[in-house]
């Protein structure tokens, strides 16, 4: 069952965040990811989220946990932590729950 990556936050230094997509964008195939959503002005309908809305598709959770630790990430995951604020979520896609 696909497993999905939600990430949302503000960038507190655009010029050194910039370094991060070029370089994250290689790590992800390996792990039979999708980037669906990458949007850097997410528009605001309720709450107060951050501008930068990502959401990456993978086929499981194992999958996306496997990406998250895997040494090719983490030697790049500053690029994000350092110059953002916000949070990122793995979740499970939807299945309809069993109502009896």
């Amino acid at each position: 069952m696909s497993a999905y990556l939600v990430a949302n936050y503000k960038l507190t230094n655009p010029a050194a965040y910039r370094d991060y997509v070029p370089a994250v964008l290689p790590t992800l195939e390996p792990h039979g990811a999708e980037v669906l959503v990458a949007d850097y002005d997410s528009e605001t309908v309720e709450g107060t989220p951050r501008d930068v809305t990502i959401v990456v598709r993978f086929p499981s959770k194992e999958a996306a946990r496997a990406w998250y630790q895997s040494p090719e990430y983490q030697a790049i995951i500053h690029l994000r932590t350092e110059n953002t604020d916000g949070f990122v979520v793995f979740v499970d896609h939807f299945t309809t729950p069993y109502a009896g």
